[in-house]
């Protein structure tokens, strides 16, 4: 389902299941993550290339919050506009999918739109 934002429009998946009994919650995580609509496909390649281009380790910023509950039910969200505070220093990150037909002008000021939208709310 594409939801609208004030800045853009998201695609956004809903996905449930019923592991089995000797699986847990994390295991799952664990298999899925980091998720492929952040990494590209195919998934263990596009991780080797994103870690020989990109300078810097993405660490909260296409990563993923939510929660994890005791008795196994669990809801995330992958970080794609996130501010993290490292060293007392706020860093803004943002990015969007490229695929083949792609028109790399659109995606790179749509990345500029997305952060800008944050700044503007730090500014209020």
């Amino acid at each position: 389902m594409v939801e609208p934002f004030p800045a853009v429009h998201h695609l956004v998946s809903t996905i449930t299941a019923q592991l089995p009994e000797q699986l847990h919650a994390s295991d799952l995580l664990r298999a899925a993550f980091p998720g492929g609509s952040i990494t590209g496909a195919p998934k263990v390649r596009a991780m080797e290339i994103i870690d020989e281009l990109e300078p810097q380790r993405r660490n909260a910023w296409c990563g993923s919050i939510g929660y994890l509950s005791f008795c196994g039910n669990m809801d995330t969200s992958i970080t794609i506009r996130t501010l993290t505070t490292i060293n007392g220093q706020i860093y803004c990150s943002a990015g969007g999918g490229i695929v083949a037909d792609s028109q790399e002008e659109a995606e790179y000021q749509e990345t500029f739109d997305k952060v800008n939208k944050i700044l503007r709310q730090l500014e209020k």
